[in-house]
């Protein structure tokens, strides 16, 4: 530690580096996380959300892609059949449609990220019933982004 300013060259802050009760709430959380079962479960809740939301998007007519690691995810608002695989297609996507979606997801009480470039997180916190509300809420919000007949995206 004599290395670490004040008393030595390196510099180290963070908000809440070395709080001891933000440094008691990292080590049981990677106790929790060696638990038998934990991945498997994000993993599982993960992909249950993604393909809610690819169903709801698809009843809805709108074309959507989520991506997926984990229990990490993100919806984007691509054409039908189009990936999004790097920043040029990320930024390609319709943002305008992410900020409806944000606002109607916003009022049927799921709070998501404000920005289309920003991931959600699964947590061991999120129970089946909340990724089941979650769909259904997703469900009423890409409704309200349903394209007018005729119209293509």
């Amino acid at each position: 530690m004599e290395r670490i300013s004040p008393a030595g060259p390196v510099y180290q802050a963070g908000t809440l580096s070395g709080n001891p009760l933000a440094m008691s709430a990292g080590l049981e959380t990677l106790a929790i996380l060696k638990e038998p079962g934990v991945y498997e479960t994000l993993e599982q809740r993960g992909a249950a959300l993604q393909a809610g939301l690819l169903q709801a998007a698809a009843e809805a007519g709108v074309p959507l892609v989520v991506n997926r690691v984990g229990s990490m995810l993100t919806p984007f608002f691509a054409r039908k059949g189009r990936s999004v695989d790097n920043f040029d297609q990320a930024t390609a996507c319709d943002v305008a449609a992410y900020a409806k979606f944000f606002h109607a997801m916003l009022a049927e009480g799921v709070f998501l990220a404000p920005s289309q470039f920003e991931a959600m997180f699964v947590g061991l916190a999120h129970h089946d019933e909340h990724i089941a509300q979650t769909i259904t809420a997703a469900k009423t919000a890409l409704s309200a982004l349903r394209p007018a007949r005729g119209k293509k995206k």
